[in-house]
């Protein structure tokens, strides 16, 4: 265990951002990394109901009618392993999880949830978003970095940045500023 990560306790919520079926669609968005992250996120969300810990799910409500996220598209599904009903079910059509319905921030706060693990799809866009805010609203945020996967982007030059680039960025930009970055293994490990 690092030594900068306080001990999870049963009031951290596990926050899963955007695990739904239509970012399986290789077709619309291109190559991604991390294939085990969808078995890191089970894994989390596992030991959290084990332990009856908070778990709240993100899903993503697109507005362009063509994207496999929209509420009409099969793909606005959550995976099959976002099995269960989660503590609060947050419907977002923007980055942040806590510019959704129901109010993130104002259910943390009445359930006096301090902290949160972050983990989803995509490590650039939502996830690293919803870090960034909670972060600045004053939670104590853990990144779970291999628990989330994004995809491969094009620069403003016309360049490729790959996935596995992007979502190290994401991480460098979000340790010891707005999260703490942390592996899967050692959240489970922190709850032996």
């Amino acid at each position: 265990m690092r030594k900068n990560i306080p001990s999870i306790d049963e009031r951290t919520a596990l926050v899963v951002v955007d695990a739904q079926q239509g970012f399986d669609q290789a077709e619309w968005w291109g190559p991604r990394n991390n294939q085990g992250c969808d078995a890191n996120i089970a894994a989390l969300l596992t030991e959290w109901r084990k332990r009856s810990r908070p778990v709240v799910f993100v899903q993503h409500d697109s507005s362009n009618p063509l994207s496999p996220l929209h509420p009409d598209d099969p793909g606005h599904a959550l995976k099959s392993y976002m099995s269960g009903a989660p503590d609060l079910l947050v419907h977002k059509s923007v980055n942040s999880s806590f510019h959704g319905s129901p109010d993130l921030d104002s259910w943390l706060r009445k359930n006096q949830i301090t902290s949160l693990v972050i983990c989803g799809i995509t490590t650039n866009h939502c996830c690293e978003t919803t870090a960034r805010v909670g972060g600045n609203l004053g939670y104590t945020v853990y990144f779970a970095v291999d628990a989330t996967h994004t995809f491969d982007r094009t620069d403003l030059k016309g360049g490729m940045v790959d996935a596995a680039e992007l979502s190290r960025i994401t991480a460098i930009n979000l340790h010891d500023e707005f999260a703490t970055v942390v592996r899967t293994v050692e959240l489970l490990n922190l709850e032996r």
